[in-house]
């Protein structure tokens, strides 16, 4: 599984929304989508895409915790969370050593202010725990 990661900054850059970093401008926006679609496109043309999905903001998400045995909830975005799971995409590939390369080419999504911002861009990789026994680690 391939994580992508974000914060809400992120996310109201990505909106267009006034922020500490720079606001993407609707050519940002159409760069980035251009690029994962035909990210998505060669996957499923090799045979090795599975899945994939991106999350709403952290706004929009809920923390459930239980304290003294009650469920208490918590509406997002969580101060003391700088990022959270953005999306996911879920490869079948023969090796981690691909599903690594794969990811890799992730860093070069296209976003404004490419390498001024001092802010990274990574994504992680990780096995689903069902196929663990099948790749070479």
């Amino acid at each position: 599984m391939i994580l992508l990661s974000g914060s809400q900054q992120d996310y109201d850059a990505l909106a267009g929304k006034p922020g500490d970093g720079p606001a993407w401008s609707a050519a940002d926006v159409a760069a980035m989508h251009e690029f994962m679609a035909a990210w998505n496109n060669e996957l499923v043309e090799s045979g090795e895409f599975v899945d994939a999905q991106g999350l709403s903001a952290p706004v929009h998400a809920r923390r459930i915790q239980l304290r003294d045995g009650v469920p208490v909830v918590t509406d997002g975005p969580y101060a003391e969370t700088q990022e959270v799971l953005a999306g996911y995409t879920i490869v079948e590939c023969k090796s981690f050593d691909r599903a690594t390369e794969i990811a890799a080419r992730l860093a070069n999504t296209p976003h404004p202010d490419q390498g001024g911002s001092g802010q990274e861009w990574y994504v992680d990789v990780r096995p689903i725990v069902a196929g663990i026994e099948e790749l070479d680690l």
